[in-house]
């Protein structure tokens, strides 16, 4: 059997590329329940802003295997740089959102040499003292960061010159939903490219991306950057509609619940960031309701049974006792 050609290898990603009919109607709700429910504007516009971080450590993880407990440090460097300014240079929040891209895109270009050597243990521990590097910092800053008080009196402009921002949030729901379908598809067209299965096979095997030629230094340091950059993106997007950043956007909890939201979610593919900060965000604000003091224990336990049951059988509990469980033993036989 020949090997596929260079032209059927490029129409088999262009067929992955092509959007389902579903997505579109599922676009168009999201854009839709700020002004059918706009009570809930500011948690859709919540939602939003995690799904665009949960999606950027999926590049990094999903697609090439990285593992990463500080990708909060550019979450939290993009808040302080859209914030700042906001503050000191101009309120367009456009523009600010380019300039904390940027500049969140800089800090992974030189924090990616934590990625290139070592095991991923070593780069959990080199990822996270990042972060933690990025917190002190900013507390110790804070007659430029207002320390452990917040940076406080940022005032945003009008989007484009011409939207508010109001206080149900819902402008600032279709500005985050908006950055976030824009930077979607920057990220759907990376994934989809001959970039992107070059991720895959660094992912899969390193060692093999190597001696087939791909430049697997290059191709990590490229995708740490554009994921960092993404990251300040949904940083930026959480100070602009706050109109405040703390201390607590560079904090290791915002490294651990992206992780939780690709666990619930699934990596290697995008909608899982956003499937898992949409079910995150509904059971945090649900079960915070109900138990104010043990929502974390009710998530832990989903979590348990999640990674016990296998996300598949766990949206389907016909398959847990039974036809299910008998048909498993049977092909492990």
């Amino acid at each position: 059997m020949s090997a596929p050609s260079t032209t059927e290898f490029q129409s088999a990603l262009l067929r992955k590329a092509r959007w389902h009919p579903l997505e579109f109607v599922a676009w168009a709700v999201a854009f839709a329940l700020p002004l059918v429910m706009p009570s809930h504007s500011l948690l859709v516009n919540e939602i939003a802003i995690v799904a665009l971080f949960a999606m950027s450590l999926d590049l990094i993880l999903g697609y090439t295997g990285i593992v990463s407990l500080g990708h909060a440090a550019f979450f939290g460097f993009g808040a302080y740089a859209a914030a700042l300014f906001a503050k000191l240079v101009m309120p367009d929040p456009t523009v600010g959102l380019v300039i904390a891209t940027v500049l969140s895109a800089l800090l992974g270009l030189v924090a990616s040499v934590t990625i290139l050597r070592g095991s991923d243990l070593t780069r959990l521990m080199v990822t996270l003292g990042t972060a933690l590097l990025l917190l002190e910092l900013a507390n110790k800053l804070d007659w430029l960061t207002g320390g452990a008080d917040g940076l406080q009196g940022v005032v945003m402009g009008p989007v484009l010159g011409l939207f508010e921002f109001d206080l149900y949030g819902r402008t600032a729901a279709w500005y985050s939903l908006a950055v976030m379908l824009v930077l979607f598809l920057v990220m759907r067209r990376l994934v989809h490219s001959p970039f992107g299965a070059t991720l895959k096979a660094i992912r899969d095997n390193r060692l093999r991306a190597m001696a087939i030629g791909i430049p697997v230094v290059s191709r990590l340091v490229v995708i740490y950057t554009v994921a960092a950059g993404i990251a300040g993106a949904a940083g930026a997007l959480l100070a602009q509609t706050t109109g405040f950043a703390s201390l607590d956007v560079l904090a290791f909890d915002r490294s651990a619940d992206v992780l939780l939201m690709l666990v619930i979610g699934g990596v290697g593919w995008l909608y899982g960031g956003v499937a898992g900060a949409i079910v995150f965000k509904l059971l945090q604000t649900w079960l915070s309701a109900v138990t104010p003091q043990y929502w974390m224990f009710w998530i832990g336990l989903i979590l348990v049974l999640l990674v016990l049951v296998g996300r598949d059988r766990l949206l389907k509990p016909w398959t847990w006792f039974g036809a299910g469980q008998k048909k498993k033993k049977g092909g492990a036989a």
